[in-house]
């Protein structure tokens, strides 16, 4: 079987499928207030699409896992018929969602074969959720994080982007709170993928101050660097352990070297990276026909041109074109 391999030899075994750009939250990082223009549905891959392309990739192509994202993959809602779909196949079946909606189909997504879900939590405090998200559904995510836990989604990972001013001072209690529910916390350096190009690197809270807070109230050790293997946190024994919370670095403490992943956009474009400028267009390719053989040979050819790095400290970084929310994560 031909492997994703780039010219430095890493190995994409983790696909990263988002299904929608939509998104019923606008957080400051991601998006303005107002929403972005979203993808016009014929654009989007539909659900027979997305199954072929996903079986190609663990069929042919050594895909391990999958990784279903948006926007937020809960809008769309062919999802639970999605996972069932995939799930057949033999590789690790996930989700990442801001949980809105979770509380209804965590029950019929574990039922269709998803493994377990990744679910954005940036506050405790309804009011700074509101000034984050422009939205008042703090209540409905933390109700998604329970029916998540009850329906064995688990491990139960918890996403966190701390923002300077905002939510910075609420390390302590997130980790705390996880600890007690038995979730996997981990902190993400704020990257530059906001649709408004706002993102500045002396305004991002780095892993280093994200570490400082936490050993306000906590004790951190290192974790055993073998757990990690390819995974972009760093782990941390809380306390001694066996308990765990894990900083993802991806601006000062990037993990290039070792990315194992691919992703496919809700239009049907490979990006070998978050911070891509360049796309395959697998979508054109199939309406117009193409073969699984052709179709993975497009995909070996896009995963082929991989760059070494994503490059945000080099004078000549430039910010993608496309937001996250359009990426997916």
């Amino acid at each position: 079987m031909p492997v994703l391999v780039d010219s430095f030899g890493r190995v994409a075994t983790d696909l990263r499928v988002s299904l929608t750009d939509r998104c019923n939250l606008r957080c400051t990082y991601c998006m303005p207030p107002e929403g972005l223009d979203w993808l016009p549905k014929p654009e989007l891959l539909t659900a027979d699409e997305i199954v072929r392309l996903v079986r190609i990739g663990v069929a042919r192509l050594g895909v391990t896992e999958v990784r279903y994202t948006g926007g937020e993959p809960l809008l769309r809602r062919e999802l639970p018929e999605i996972v069932a779909r995939t799930s057949s196949l033999g590789a690790e079946i996930s989700l990442t969602t801001n949980g809105i909606g979770l509380a209804r189909l965590a029950g019929p997504l574990a039922e269709a074969g998803l493994h377990r879900v990744n679910v954005s939590l940036d506050t405790l405090d309804r009011d700074v959720f509101v000034k984050l998200s422009h939205r008042d559904r703090l209540k409905d995510v933390l109700a998604g994080l329970a029916a998540a836990d009850a329906a064995g989604l688990t491990p139960v990972k918890v996403n966190t982007v701390l923002m300077r001013g905002i939510n910075d001072h609420e390390a302590v209690p997130l980790l705390r709170f996880c600890l007690d529910r038995g979730y996997e916390l981990r902190f993400i350096e704020q990257m530059p993928l906001d649709a408004q190009h706002g993102w500045t690197r002396a305004g991002m809270i780095t892993a280093d101050e994200m570490l400082a807070a936490l050993r306000t109230g906590f004790e951190l050790t290192d974790a055993d660097p073998a757990e990690r293997g390819s995974a972009p946190a760093e782990l941390f024994l809380v306390d001694g352990g066996p308990a765990k919370v894990g900083v993802i670095g991806s601006v000062t403490r990037p993990f290039c070297g070792a990315c194992d992943r691919v992703r496919l956009t809700a239009d049907g474009q490979v990006r070998n990276c978050l911070f891509a400028t360049e796309e395959s267009d697998l979508r054109a390719a199939m309406r117009g026909g193409a073969s699984d053989g052709e179709l993975a040979d497009r995909w070996l050819a896009a995963v082929r041109i991989k760059k070494a790095g994503h490059g945000i400290d080099d004078p000549s970084f430039l910010q993608p074109a496309r937001p996250m929310s359009a990426i997916g994560g």
